[in-house]
């Protein structure tokens, strides 16, 4: 199996920190998002090469996936950005066989060995939400099978969201389908790789939808926050070995060992990064980066980059790597 993961995209909902960090390496419970996912991969086993569709800070997404995983890989830039259809579009000179796409902007829990046993053409995820007319959503037939998919309805047609994980064993016709969707005027300004899907089942294809246990959102401030939350209620937590008496710790909280903690308050739902150093300061549903410096600072509901230093404020912060923020 091939698995393609399409991530070219600047992440300007996660700016200033996608300026200088491709956004699925932004961190959550002391892990870059897409972390989970290649470690999900690694133990599924069977991927023959993982071909990364690339384009804004393009080196360090390379540099990650080939240094921190064995994973075999490969890599193709978008130049263009014209949608998820032109994206898998790219890959397409590396795919002879059965392929899994992966979009990185969220964190998913699901058992994706349903693909080894599966009979049908391909498997498309969902998740339902209250909020469907935010998202492409999915309707299915009696048994279970995709009979189309609606971008962000008007009406609740269905509030099974499409989440951006997808199985295709029927390859050949999937690029079929994108062909056509790139021959066709742009959806709301892109192609979308869903009309390809709906080609495909035009075609007679049996695309199947399943629900997925949990779904994540990792692509803006306030939902990255809530996923680091969940992330460390579900199990990602670590407390810091050594803890001072001046220290209060609020569970779940993720703190790397090498953290210095002195008269501090720290959680619920707080990440501290590798070398940081918080005194006399309290921090709450906060994720810090690697080498920061806080003193005499009340921070929650904050993302903190790395190599930052902060010193007397109070509230909510949303600060880039190598700043200085020193209060009056």
């Amino acid at each position: 199996m091939k698995v393609i993961i399409p991530l070219a995209g600047k992440g300007t909902r996660l700016r200033p920190h996608t300026h200088l960090v491709p956004k699925p390496m932004l961190k959550i419970a002391g892990k870059p998002v897409m972390a989970y996912i290649l470690e999900d991969l690694e133990r599924l086993g069977g991927v023959e090469q993982v071909i990364y569709v690339t384009g804004h800070l393009k080196e360090k997404v390379e540099q990650y996936a080939r240094t921190q995983f064995k994973l075999p890989a490969a890599f193709v830039e978008q130049t263009v950005q014209d949608g998820t259809a032109g994206a898998v579009k790219l890959a397409e000179p590396f795919v002879d066989q059965d392929v899994l796409i992966i979009f990185v902007d969220t964190i998913f829990e699901t058992d994706l060995s349903v693909i080894k046993k599966t009979d049908a053409d391909g498997i498309i995820w969902v998740k339902e939400v209250e909020d469907y007319k935010r998202f492409g959503v999915v309707v299915t037939d009696k048994d279970g099978n995709m009979t189309k998919i609606v971008e962000k309805p008007d009406t609740p047609i269905s509030k099974r969201a499409n989440i951006g994980l997808y199985y295709v064993k029927n390859w050949k016709l999937l690029y079929e389908g994108i062909d056509w969707t790139l021959k066709q005027p742009k959806n709301k300004g892109e192609y979308y790789l869903t009309d390809a899907f709906q080609y495909m089942i035009d075609k007679g294809a049996k695309i199947k939808v399943i629900d997925v246990e949990g779904w994540y959102d990792a692509g803006k401030l306030d939902t990255l926050l809530e996923t680091n939350k969940i992330v460390l209620e579900k199990g990602a937590a670590r407390r810091p070995k050594n803890v001072e008496a001046s220290v209060t710790i609020h569970d779940p909280v993720y703190v790397e060992d090498d953290v210095m903690l002195s008269n501090a308050t720290i959680g619920p739902n707080v990440t501290l990064g590798k070398g940081s150093r918080v005194e006399s300061s309290t921090l709450t549903d906060t994720i810090v980066g690697s080498k920061c410096t806080i003193k005499h600072s009340t921070l929650h509901n904050s993302l903190i980059g790395d190599d930052v230093v902060i010193e007397g404020l109070r509230g909510e912060l949303t600060v880039s790597d190598h700043s200085e923020i020193r209060g009056s």
